[in-house]
């Protein structure tokens, strides 16, 4: 199988296609950094601790970007943060810029973009077409973020602390919700898409 067979065509691009590809990517970076600092503002309360909708913002972008322009969008909006934009979660009252990314959160940040990659990467290989490969696409992002969240907590606050109980152990009812959304979402837009068609 050719690499070429192996390459589907984003939901950006289905949905917009220009011939403009650099005005366009540029717009959908800012949009889709836009839509991370929004989700990071907003809290849901949920068990046993309330969330935003960051991570599923993040994968979301990642799944219909592609794997450049998905990485490359929560790039953007890491430099917005490294700026001083109070754009992540708790800012500005937990500080802003890298103040803010160096501490304890500041892996979950790098996961983000490792996250983004790797999902836009296999949805670029069809995984976001059916719920079952798009909820493992998904799990396996969400493991992208905690790696480097919970390696980077560790070596901030010790690893003498519950780390686990911090980090990860609350949040993985709200990420399970949060696959399910995202395994219905995205293969109901192309089904909606190939009706269309």
């Amino acid at each position: 199988m050719t690499t070429s067979a192996l390459n589907h065509p984003t939901l950006a691009s289905s949905l917009w296609s220009d011939d403009n590809v650099s005005l366009r990517n540029v717009l959908l970076a800012v949009a889709g950094s836009l839509a991370l600092w929004v989700s990071a503002k907003v809290q849901i309360p949920f068990y046993p601790v309330p969330v935003t909708l960051q991570t599923l913002v993040v994968l979301l972008i990642g799944m219909a970007y592609g794997w450049r322009l998905g990485a490359a969008t929560v790039g953007l909006y890491l430099l917005q943060g490294a700026a001083g934009l109070p754009v992540f979660a708790g800012t500005p009252e937990k500080g802003i810029g890298l103040a803010y990314m160096m501490g304890p959160t500041g892996g979950f940040l790098i996961g983000f973009v490792l996250a983004a990659a790797l999902v836009g990467y296999l949805a670029q290989r069809g995984w976001d077409r059916n719920i079952g490969t798009t909820a493992l696409a998904m799990l396996l992002g969400n493991a992208i973020i905690y790696v480097p969240g919970i390696l980077w907590l560790g070596s901030v606050v010790g690893w003498d602390k519950p780390v686990f109980q911090w980090g990860m152990t609350p949040f993985l009812l709200g990420d399970l919700a949060k696959l399910v959304i995202a395994a219905l979402l995205m293969p109901g837009i192309w089904k909606m898409l190939r009706k269309q068609s």
